[in-house]
């Protein structure tokens, strides 16, 4: 067997893995890399392999960074099935026709730029066309389910507790007389977070490739985190400002809506307006809501005390649709709390929000998730004094807060934690992706330190064979 490292290696974006084993080509995730516009276009548009080879897919988990490319392996040949999780599936008829129409606004938006100083125009990374194409290849399986999907070879997805469906992917191997177990964490959750239960813990695995987005820091309690929320909430009030919270749509929106809910149920911040600017946040939540299975016991007894069926509604939250509601939102006087997407600020209509409440030092930029390097989030959590948004710079006078209690990932002491738990004496390997070098290489020496284990950090492109 052959494993060939792609994306997401010494960094966080573009997840891609290609195994090779009894002839059969399998691709573990296939992510939208994400940075600088025209070094974006060209990786995702050229796939550093040929697609038509690939015999089937196995996904993860829905975020862009591990799904978002999908659209062009299809486009580029791709005709195999998609393995998943029933809720990743439905969470990517929402995400990924969400990221074209996106993708195709903002190539709209910036072409007008463009076209005033004579410059040729730029195409979105794909379309929503392209979408479409691509889900009828999607096949939702239930946890712990096995699935035989090629020669030799038996997938079996068990619960991250990273988003919601998100899985540990293992592949039961027999090849050459002998058999064996493949683990793929994609990203590993962390223990008692709200809604979504905790992480599985999978043994008798030979290989792991494990992620490292924070293999060298600790995150905050997630208590911390939430008196940051109620804390930036009640300056905001007080100030007469804003809060404006970049979101991943998927888990930290309805993370921060559940805290918010809880907060003000314990009267413990005002009853400020809350909007959830972000047609994809509200089409994930209707998923949430169809996927109740996948809750823990915390959300069913806010459901019990709010005495509702709905953990992600209340009475002062307003979702939002329509870019004409979006824009009424700018000429808001009073004080409020505005989720949008993207959580990197890297597209949507995140950035408008911020172009027109950066400047004002009432306001407040609340970053609740990791922010890779090159994007509008990392400039913003770096407190720059000057950041470009849509090409254009814009002064950065509002205040600036991290609340990375909220992040999904497992952090350093829990990576170590859960191969600590997870470890047994078939595990040969261990390899390291989904992080930053530093990161990586702080996790691998870690790692080493409890003894007998084999800890590889690849490099992109790079080829191990088993």
């Amino acid at each position: 067997m052959k494993i060939q490292f792609i994306g997401a290696v010494q960094t966080v974006t573009g997840s891609m893995h290609l195994v090779e084993v009894n002839g059969f080509r399998l691709l573990l995730d296939c992510g939208l890399f994400q940075g600088r516009r025209q070094e974006a276009f060209d990786r995702n548009r050229n796939l550093p392999f040929d697609a038509s080879s690939v015999d089937v897919m196995v996904l993860s988990h829905a975020h862009i960074d591990h799904s978002g490319n999908i659209p062009n392996l299809v486009r580029a040949g791709f005709r195999g099935s998609i393995f998943t999780t029933a809720a990743t599936h439905d969470l990517c008829n929402a995400m990924l026709l969400d990221s074209a129409h996106i993708q195709e606004q903002d190539a709209e938006y910036v072409n007008k730029r463009r076209a005033r100083a004579g410059q040729p125009p730029v195409e979105p990374i794909y379309t929503q066309q392209d979408v479409m194409r691509c889900l009828p290849h999607f096949v939702g399986l239930g946890y712990n389910r096995p699935m035989v999907i090629g020669p030799g070879i038996t997938l079996r997805l068990y619960d991250a507790g990273h988003i919601l469906g998100s899985a540990l992917v293992v592949l039961d191997i027999q090849e050459a007389g002998r058999a064996y177990r493949l683990m793929f964490s994609g990203d590993l959750g962390r223990k008692n977070l709200p809604i979504l239960r905790d992480p599985e813990v999978v043994r008798d695995v030979d290989y792991l490739i494990l992620e490292s987005t924070y293999g060298n820091r600790n995150h905050e309690e997630v208590e911390a985190a939430q008196q940051t929320l109620r804390r930036v909430v009640n300056d905001a009030y007080r100030d007469g400002g804003k809060v404006i919270i970049p979101a991943f749509a998927v888990g930290r929106t309805q993370d921060i809506v559940y805290d918010l809910h809880r907060l003000i149920l314990a009267r413990k911040i005002p009853p400020m307006p809350v909007y959830v600017d972000s047609p994809l946040a509200i089409n994930v939540t209707e998923v949430f809501r169809m996927h109740s299975e996948c809750y823990d016991d915390e959300i069913r007894q806010l459901m019990m005390r709010a005495n509702s069926d709905d953990p992600f509604g209340f009475s002062r939250l307003t979702y939002v649709r329509t870019t004409d509601e979006s824009k009424a939102l700018n000429f808001l006087r009073e004080p409020a709390i505005i989720i949008s997407a993207s959580g990197m600020c890297e597209a949507g209509r995140i950035l408008h929000h911020l172009k027109n409440n950066i400047g004002d030092p009432r306001n407040t930029i609340l970053i609740t998730g990791w922010q890779a390097e090159n994007t509008l989030g990392r400039r913003i959590m770096e407190r720059q004094p000057e950041v470009k948004i849509f090409g254009e710079p814009y002064p950065l006078r509002a205040k600036v807060e991290a609340a990375t209690g909220y992040s999904a990932h497992a952090d350093h002491d829990e990576l170590i934690e859960y191969v600590r738990e997870a470890r047994g004496p078939a595990l040969k390997d261990i390899f390291l992706v989904h992080g930053e070098p530093d990161a990586t290489r702080t996790l691998a020496d870690n790692l080493r330190q409890l003894g007998g284990l084999s800890v590889s950090t690849p490099n992109p492109m790079d080829v191990v064979q088993l």
